[in-house]
């Protein structure tokens, strides 16, 4: 490979002799070689509008010339359009708990473009990071992308998963299935029904996002490095927050305290601990899916989830419900990811948490993945599920828990003990409630009806 020489105040080393990036990220490279990840694109990409916006508040505040604003500018919008931005960015998640590392990557890459659009040096601590430090830019960027990928990816994926379910259960109005508590025999319930409590649960989630969502767009921006605004202009942070919201169509605003931003990031595991409860509810929606498609002949059998693959090496004809085991796995990790995040919020000492890196990753990677599981749950498994009347039918008629509905009539006792006839003899609970009762079978019929049982009500 072949090499420059780049200086920093530690002195002097070698870098690929194309890399955008400086003696600062290369050292980083060479001191973390830990797992070969770099921090997740949207954190890098709401970085660098952390940098263009930076650039353009500095220029307003008379900070910066309006010619190195413009060449940082320039640089950054290059950077962002830019199909392989990521091979700029190779500083591994485990790094300095401040992501300085990262922070420098972003300085040094984007002060070697905008000095070739200047034709002059521009520095990448004293122009790029200018009125910033990485004790408040990296905090900030974690809101910022967090933010950004909530209310641009992950909401819309939440609102489409549940309106394919509010769709599908409008659909299957008509279907009454036996319900289960126990995963035992209870009493009848509609597909609209346990659909409509799904959705349900995906609008608590959606509220509790959007709720959190005005703590998660305060940046920290400001601050700098222990919270007291040391070397940033008075109105800096309401000028990049100004300025970023342009950028982003993503409204932002300054903290109300900086030191609780920089010193703590209560918001983050805030906001995993409501991506975590996203997962539960997948996970509530994907095994109830697994259990009505298992089968199809010695399970339940109640729907049928479209074949999208072969669900076996040996035995042939084998189908799995494989996007409802992608969506319990993806849960699995969000959860993993959410037990990370809220280790390394406790690693708030005094002014500074110093496990930053680790919480944009873990976080980011939560929100993608039920991002993209939730359009997969809503277009491969949702929308394109099948009933199976026949097979519901077979074992309503045969649920002797529909007696409850005699319970106001004949007691309790009674109703227990037809329940029990029914079951050891294996006959429709309407049969044996006609031979052990004074009610007519057109009475029965009526009262035993599992479609009106599902109505409530007395």
């Amino acid at each position: 490979m072949n090499t420059r020489i780049e200086a920093d105040s530690m002195g002097e080393l070698n870098v690929p002799e194309d890399a955008l990036y400086g003696a600062q990220t290369q050292r980083a490279i060479n001191n973390f070689p830990v797992s070969g990840q770099s921090l997740p694109e949207p954190f890098i990409r709401a970085l660098i509008q952390l940098k263009q916006a930076a650039a353009r508040a500095n220029q307003s505040l008379d900070c910066v010339t309006e010619e190195m604003s413009s060449a940082i500018d320039q640089a950054c919008s290059e950077l962002l359009q830019q199909p392989n931005l990521m091979q700029h960015f190779p500083v591994d998640v485990f790094q300095t708990g401040s992501g300085t590392s990262s922070n420098m990557n972003a300085n040094e890459v984007i002060a070697t473009l905008a000095s070739r659009k200047l034709g002059d040096k521009v520095g990448p601590n004293d122009h790029v990071n200018f009125g910033q430090s990485s004790n408040d830019i990296i905090p900030s960027t974690i809101h910022a992308s967090a933010a950004i990928e909530v209310s641009k990816r992950l909401l819309p994926a939440l609102r489409h998963l549940q309106s394919e379910i509010h769709t599908k259960g409008q659909a299957l109005k008509g279907y009454t299935k036996t319900g289960r508590t126990h995963l035992m025999d209870a009493m009848p319930v509609r597909f609209d029904q346990t659909f409509n409590g799904w959705a349900a649960q995906l609008q608590d989630n959606i509220d509790n996002l959007n709720a959190l969502l005005p703590k998660v767009t305060k940046l920290a921006q400001g601050g700098t490095a222990v919270g007291t605004g040391i070397n940033a202009h008075p109105d800096f942070s309401t000028k990049i927050c100004q300025e970023l919201s342009a950028i982003t169509e993503v409204t932002f605003s300054p903290a109300d305290d900086y030191f609780a931003l920089i010193g703590s990031q209560d918001t983050a595991v805030a906001l995993s601990g409501v991506l975590k409860t996203i997962a539960v509810t997948y996970t509530k929606i994907a095994n109830d899916l697994r259990w009505m498609n298992s089968g199809p002949l010695a399970g339940l059998g109640e729907i049928t989830l479209e074949a999208l693959q072969p669900g076996s090496s040996i035995m042939p004809g084998k189908v799995n419900p494989v996007i409802p085991e992608a969506t319990v796995m993806v849960a699995a990790q969000v959860m993993g990811n959410d037990a990370t995040i809220t280790v390394a919020g406790q690693s708030g000492n005094f002014e500074l948490n110093v496990m930053l890196p680790v919480i944009a990753s873990n976080l980011l990677s939560s929100i993608q993945l039920l991002t993209n599981s939730g359009h997969l749950l809503a277009d491969k498994a949702i929308a394109t599920l099948t009933v199976n009347e026949e097979k519901l039918n077979e074992a309503l008629a045969k649920n002797p828990i529909l007696v409850t509905a005699l319970n106001p009539i004949i007691g309790y006792a009674k109703a227990a003990e037809i329940a029990k006839k029914a079951y050891q003899e294996k006959r429709p609970v309407i049969d044996v409630a006609a031979q052990e009762t004074e009610l007519s079978h057109e009475e029965l019929e009526g009262l035993l009806d599992p479609a009106k049982l599902t109505k409530g009500g007395l």
